[in-house]
C-alpha cells in the first residue's frame, strides 16, 4: 500500500481515476532500475540506498512514481540493526565510560577501546565497529539483510493495486455485487471480510448474486486509519472472486488545491474487468485438513453420489452460509456442513445461522471432541441429521443420511 502522500488520482465528473501504469519498455525499465538499486544495497545502511533513489528521482517529473514503486520495494526488504552488539547495549556502556571523564578527542578514543574491550565476545570490538553499532538502530543506521526482488511487470502490478488500495482510505461506504460463478470462492471472500475485521451486511439469493455493504473507515461512526488500512488489505482478496463490481462512497480531499470545493462526495468504481492483479495468494480448494480429507476418502468409495465442492451460498437472516460439501445423485442433493472448529463464539454462530437457515436437506457433521454443552448449543434442532465422529469422519456415515434427507430440485 502507498501513504497518501505518494497517492495520484484525478477526478472526473465525481468519479475518481487511481493512476496505473502501462507496462510500457519504459516503466518495466524504471521498475528493473529500481529494483537492482535494491539488490545492489544489500548488506549496506539504508541511508545509503535512501541517498542512491534521491540521485534515481533528480529531475524527472515522474518523481512520485519512482517514490512510490521505491515504498513497495522497501516493504519487501528486511532492514535490521547490524553489527555483534546491540545498539542500546553499546550505548549504556559507552555513555557510562564517557560520565567518568573530560570530553576530549583522547578520551573519547579511550572509552571505544574501554568498551571495545567489555563488549567483545571473543574479541575486541574496534572503535570503528563499536562507532558503527552506537545508532544502528535508527531507521537510516539500520543495514538491508533481505530483500524478495519482485519482477518488473510484478511490481508495476503492485504499484496500480496499491494506488486503489489508498483510495480506500477514505471510503465512508463500500458496495460489492459478487455475481453468481464460482460459488466456492465466496467463502474466501467471507473469510477475508471476517479476517480484517470488516462489517458487511449481505443480501441476495444464489440465482441474482449476492451484496455485500461495508461501512467504511470515513462512515458516519468516525474515520479510523486502522478500519481504512483494513479495508485497503482486503481489495487483493476480492480480485480472486471471479466475477464482481466494486462501488465505494469518498470523502474528498480538501487538502489539495485543485479540488472542487463543491464536491461533496466522490465516487470509485471497480469491476473484475480492470485487470488488477492480486498478490496473495488463491484460495486453497479445502478450508482444513478435517474437509480435505473427508474429500479424499468419499473419492476412494464405489458410490454413485458425487461430492461437489462448488456450493451456492444459501442466504439466512443476518447472514449468509456456504456449506463445505453438497452430494448429488440424479435430481437429489444434499448440503453437507463439517464442524470441526472448537471456540464457543463460533460453534454458537455456525448452529444459529444453520437453524434459522431452516433447511432440512442438511447434515451437520460434529466433531465428539467439541464441547457443544460448554459453548451453550443444543445440537437437537436437527435431530438425527447429525453424523457425529472421532477424529476421523467417515463418508460411509454421510451417505447413509444422504439417501434419507436429499432432495430433489424444487422441492
Amino acid at each position: 500500500m502507498l501513504p497518501t502522500e505518494l497517492l495520484i488520482f484525478r477526478v472526473k465528473a465525481g468519479l475518481v481515476e487511481p493512476r496505473r501504469l502501462k507496462p510500457t519498455t519504459q516503466n518495466l525499465a524504471l521498475a528493473q532500475t529500481l529494483i537492482g538499486a535494491f539488490e545492489a544495497h544489500i548488506g549496506k545502511r539504508r541511508f545509503e540506498l535512501d541517498d542512491e533513489l534521491r540521485t534515481l528521482e533528480a529531475g524527472r517529473q515522474d518523481f512520485k512514481v519512482l517514490r512510490g514503486l521505491a515504498h513497495l520495494l522497501t516493504n519487501l526488504g528486511t532492514f535490521e540493526a547490524a553489527g555483534p552488539v546491540e545498539p542500546g547495549v553499546v550505548r549504556a556502556r559507552v555513555f557510562e565510560l564517557a560520565q567518568a571523564g573530560v570530553p576530549s578527542r583522547r578520551t573519547t578514543t579511550l572509552v571505544l577501546e574501554q568498551a571495545g574491550r567489555s563488549l567483545g565476545l571473543e574479541r575486541p570490538l574496534s572503535p570503528d565497529e563499536l562507532t558503527a553499532a552506537l545508532y544502528a538502530d535508527l531507521p537510516d543506521q539500520q543495514t538491508l539483510v533481505a530483500f524478495e526482488p519482485p519482477a518488473p511487470l510484478e511490481l508495476i502490478h503492485r504499484y496500480d493495486l496499491a494506488q486503489a488500495q489508498g483510495t480506500l482510505y477514505r471510503a465512508s461506504e463500500l458496495v460489492i455485487t459478487a455475481r453468481r460463478n464460482e460459488p466456492a470462492r465466496y467463502k474466501q471472500l467471507l473469510k477475508y471480510l471476517k479476517f480484517f475485521g470488516l462489517m458487511a451486511t449481505v443480501e441476495g439469493d444464489a440465482n441474482l448474486g449476492f451484496t455485500l455493504t461495508l461501512d467504511g473507515p470515513a462512515s458516519l461512526f468516525g474515520q479510523t486509519t486502522r478500519y481504512g488500512l483494513s479495508m485497503a488489505k482486503f481489495l487483493p482478496a476480492l480480485l480472486h472472486v471471479t466475477k464482481w463490481d466494486l462501488s465505494a462512497t469518498l470523502r474528498p480531499r480538501r487538502d489539495l488545491a485543485w479540488v472542487d470545493p463543491a464536491d461533496t462526495e466522490w465516487s470509485f468504481q471497480l469491476t473484475s474487468e480492470d485487470g488488477y492483479v492480486s498478490h496473495y495468494a488463491p484460495p486453497q480448494e479445502h478450508d482444513s485438513a478435517l474437509e480435505s480429507g473427508f474429500a479424499e476418502r468419499f473419492a476412494k468409495l464405489d458410490t454413485p453420489w458425487q461430492l461437489e465442492r462448488e456450493v451456492d451460498l444459501v442466504p439466512v437472516p443476518g447472514g449468509v452460509i456456504l456449506p463445505d460439501f453438497r452430494l448429488v445423485q440424479g435430481e437429489r442433493s444434499v448440503l453437507v456442513e463439517i464442524v470441526g472448529y472448537w471456540r464457543p463464539e463460533y460453534l454458537r454462530k455456525k448452529f444459529e445461522l444453520l437453524r434459522k437457515a431452516g433447511r432440512r436437506d442438511v447434515i451437520v457433521c460434529v466433531s465428539e471432541r467439541l464441547n457443544l454443552e460448554r459453548a451453550g448449543v443444543d445440537p437437537s434442532d436437527f435431530g438425527d441429521r447429525v453424523v457425529w465422529f472421532k477424529g476421523v469422519l467417515n463418508p460411509r456415515d454421510v451417505l447413509a443420511l444422504a439417501e434419507r434427507y436429499a432432495v430433489r430440485e424444487g422441492e
